[in-house]
């Protein structure tokens, strides 16, 4: 089921429900060996755990069962778009998510500031998570780099993270990554997937050149990465096949990017939950849908730091009651994808998803985590069906056939 491709022709007329999709990115996790539990499993979770009995649970695949996906495709599947159709490179979204002028015809990528040995190989990918602040003012030094025929625009990110759009004549965005995943060994060479992504090739390898000078000699970030790239996307719009007014918030800019691709109105805001509570409360009143994120679960599970995945996700059960105050008709809180912290990446398992509505069944569950969700009354379904749901839920669509 693919929201975006059904939800269009069944629109109820003159609703007024509003939905609260709240994403708490890297959700799932798998156990400890130590103790036999996940992440969910461990944390103190009142809240949530009181939402699982009394709302609707599953687990959702992002891309398919044995799929692992990047934060990018996970969104656009949560959004009802089928990820595997409409393909955006991490750069272009990242592109979108901080304003940087981006058209038709550019092709954008990601940067990684990342540390090197004196061999050239990869000793840290993220440099150590500088701040952004220190991200900032090694993309001023990046700024002095000149390609004859290109223009080249450079913003910071998030601490270790940065993106870049080159503009020119003959550019396509089947390229590799650089980024070879482990440390140890140097970054991958450059190579064109399409011959037309030829040109591309030869820019991209200019700049990490140039980059190269350029941070010679700065510590812990003395190199860039390149990952990601992609073109400016043309996506069917949130309004036009959900009906929905909607707003993204989230602090970090990638995910305002994969917002701003499918629709959503998108706003600026430190990725601290309680600053993006505040924007939220401020809005509501605008929109009929809204989109939260919240990034550090993430990083956590990423970092392998169990113990601090617990917390964070402790802290966002916390806000479970902030969220409610607003009313809406239907609420959500699910993840993008499950990283796990004791594989320290993304993972293909399934993930967590409770839905709060008048109109959910009850599920009695004792708790909400993997194991408990896997019993709930939503099963095992696609993320592409959550929209759908959503809009059912808030009694958003009609009833199809006679």
């Amino acid at each position: 089921m693919i929201s975006s491709e059904y939800t269009r022709e069944l629109l109820a007329e003159g609703r007024d429900t509003k939905i609260l999709l709240v994403v708490v990115d890297g959700l799932g996790g798998l156990p400890d060996p130590r103790s036999g539990k996940s992440e969910l499993d461990t944390a103190r979770l009142p809240n949530l755990d009181a939402l699982a009995a009394s709302g609707s649970c599953g687990l959702i695949w992002p891309l398919g069962p044995g799929f692992t996906p990047g934060s990018g495709p996970a969104h656009l599947a949560l959004f009802g778009y089928d990820p595997w159709k409409h393909q955006i490179g991490r750069g272009a979204l990242s592109a979108m998510g901080l304003g940087l002028d981006f058209r038709a015809g550019d092709v954008a990528a990601r940067l990684n500031f990342c540390t090197v040995d004196d061999q050239g190989r990869v000793r840290d990918r993220r440099a150590g998570r500088i701040p952004t602040e220190k991200g900032r003012q090694l993309c001023e030094k990046l700024a002095a780099i000149r390609i004859p025929g290109i223009e080249v625009s450079i913003a910071p990110e998030m601490e270790y993270r940065a993106a870049v759009v080159f503009r020119g004549e003959g550019l396509e965005d089947e390229v590799s990554d650089s980024d070879p995943q482990v440390t140890g060994v140097p970054p991958h060479p450059l190579e064109a997937r399409r011959q037309g992504s030829a040109r591309t090739v030869e820019v991209a390898d200019a700049f990490l050149t140039q980059a190269r000078q350029v941070l010679r000699g700065e510590e812990p970030a003395n190199m860039v990465l390149i990952r990601g790239f992609g073109r400016y996307p043309v996506l069917p719009q949130m309004g036009e096949i959900y009906g929905l007014k909607a707003l993204a918030v989230a602090g970090y800019p990638m995910y305002r990017g994969v917002a701003s691709a499918v629709g959503m109105d998108t706003v600026e805001t430190d990725w601290h939950l309680d600053q993006e509570l505040a924007v939220l409360r401020t809005r509501w009143a605008e929109y009929d849908f809204v989109y939260l994120h919240v990034k550090k679960t993430d990083s956590a599970g990423e970092d392998g730091d169990f113990a601090r995945k617990v917390e964070l996700l402790e802290e966002v059960d916390q806000f479970v009651p902030r969220f409610l105050e607003l009313k809406p008709e239907v609420f959500i809180l699910t993840g993008d994808h499950s990283t796990p912290s004791v594989m320290r990446s993304h993972s293909w398992h399934p993930v967590p998803l409770v839905l709060q509505s008048p109109w959910a069944m009850a599920d009695g569950l004792p708790g909400f985590a993997e194991r408990h969700c896997r019993a709930g009354s939503l099963g095992m379904l696609p993320s592409t069906a959550v929209m759908a749901l959503a809009l059912a839920h808030a009694r958003r669509l009609e009833k199809f056939g006679a």
